[in-house]
């Protein structure tokens, strides 16, 4: 019965051993979940503020776009205003052949009148 007693206690101390180790292994895999789910707090806060930057960035850069195109547009409207270079080399070359400082002035015709 001796041997009985022996094996029973072998057995036994098999089994706390083994659930020993399962209660180890249980307690790693839980610590372990529980930073996997901290991690993924973090991280699910961090995009949601990358996302909110984002957005903030977008409408900004939606902005600049708006004036740029407002200010484009009335610059456009603008340039119709403008002469073109063709229009300004024709009149230069009219001014040019009009030469007013070559033109007599009434006393300097009633001079030549009274000569």
């Amino acid at each position: 019965m001796d041997n009985d007693s022996n094996e029973e206690g072998y057995y036994i101390q098999n089994v706390n051993s083994s659930l020993r180790d399962l209660e180890e292994k249980q307690r790693i895999l839980k610590d372990r979940l529980v930073l996997i789910g901290q991690n993924l707090i973090e991280i699910k806060e961090k995009t949601e503020e990358d996302l909110i930057l984002l957005k903030k960035s977008l409408e900004e850069i939606k902005q600049n776009v708006n004036r740029l195109k407002d200010f484009i547009e009335t610059i456009s409207g603008e340039f119709s205003k403008f002469a073109k270079k063709e229009d300004i080399e024709i009149l230069r070359k009219q001014a040019k052949m009009f030469q007013p400082m070559e033109f007599a002035t009434k006393n300097d015709l009633e001079k030549l009148k009274k000569k």
